[in-house]
């Protein structure tokens, strides 16, 4: 018994430093209802503002592929190329077509100039020179038609190679080396990272709420902690008459890097101000059920609060619905908060 009293009496002291030391270092803000933006989150999805599909225009078998997933382009790269074998003979049999128009041309004209001496010299009648004349236009509409021929055929050579429209990545690759062409096949698709975009479906009876003449947005991407302030925000001027949605386009800015087409993103759009109250996001402790804030109990410790906690405000703190009033101290480190109490507790017994 005399030990154990003993024990205690050797351990206030040091109970009692953990607890001045954890107080010491702690950071605290003092809550208070302030004016906010009046914000109006709406879930999001982002994409590439230049993302592009590249299909297939001609029949032919892959081979040559040069990409894959992941891989960074240039503009103008060869990115894959389709056997050429048919095109290359349709190039030839026009090129053969241009050959024989211009052999038939060539006749036509001499048998209208032929004709036209003959008609000087009256031993033929007029509607001979006529029929010449006819034949040589003919000739001379053969002779574009089998050129423009020769160049539809060229541009059909050029679809079998497949360069990069964009400097930027690879986001998929839907073929194999081998691999038959179909016109409209999706072949690669291709984006430029450096300018995203955030895409929001707001039910139209929200859309009141996200449009004006001041309207501004702030992404937030929950995963990373990572804000952003939009760069710019359009309202698309229709709605889907199947969901009842409108479309939002929230461009993020230049320094939003590292972010890929298809990342959850959260746009919180702004519209005006309103007083709220509100704490910074690491100052709330979620554990299971309970969510709840560290106030300082005047004392020198800490008292875990339950608070019900609202929307993430366009300036990453927290609405605060219930379990504050304003004036607190609340700790801005929870973990050393708990640990400042139980050690204050401690002593005090």
């Amino acid at each position: 018994m005399i030990n154990q009293l003993l024990a205690r009496l050797l351990l206030i002291p040091l109970v009692l430093a953990a607890a001045g030391i954890a107080h010491a270092e702690l950071s605290t803000v003092r809550v208070e209802a302030r004016v906010v933006a009046r914000s109006h989150p709406a879930e999001a999805t982002l994409e590439a503002v230049h993302q592009v599909a590249l299909a297939a225009q001609v029949p032919g078998r892959i081979v040559a592929l040069n990409v894959d997933a992941g891989d960074r382009i240039a503009k103008g790269e060869m990115l894959l190329r389709i056997d050429a074998v048919e095109a290359a003979q349709a190039v030839a049999g026009a090129e053969a077509g241009i050959a024989e128009a211009q052999a038939n041309l060539i006749n036509a004209k001499a048998a209208f100039e032929r004709t036209a001496r003959l008609v000087e010299r009256r031993f033929v009648s007029s509607a001979a020179l006529d029929q010449a004349k006819a034949a040589y236009d003919s000739a001379e509409a053969q002779l574009r038609a089998a050129r423009a021929g020769r160049g539809q055929a060229g541009a059909v050579q050029g679809y079998t190679t497949i360069v990069s429209p964009l400097t930027g990545l690879v986001a998929a690759r839907h073929v194999e080396p081998g691999d038959m062409a179909q016109p409209g096949r999706v072949l690669l698709t291709v984006y430029d990272p450096a300018a995203m975009r955030a895409i929001v479906d707001v039910p139209q009876y929200r859309i009141a709420g996200v449009t004006g003449e001041h309207l501004t947005a702030r992404i937030e991407l929950p995963e990373s902690g990572r804000w952003f302030d939009a760069a710019g925000v359009t309202v698309l001027p229709a709605a889907d008459p199947r969901t009842h949605t409108v479309r939002v386009r929230v461009d993020l800015p230049p320094q939003a890097t590292g972010l890929v087409p298809g990342m959850f993103a959260r746009v919180h759009f702004t519209s005006g101000e309103e007083r709220r109250i509100a704490v910074p996001a690491e100052a709330i402790l979620r554990r299971g059920e309970i969510t709840g804030v560290y106030v300082a109990d005047g004392r020198g410790g800490f008292g875990l609060r339950q608070i019900r906690a609202g929307e993430a405000l366009a300036d990453g703190s927290v609405e605060v619905l219930a379990g504050l009033a304003g004036g607190e101290e609340v700790a801005l480190d929870p973990v050393q908060a708990s640990i400042a109490g139980r050690a204050t507790r401690a002593a005090s017994r």
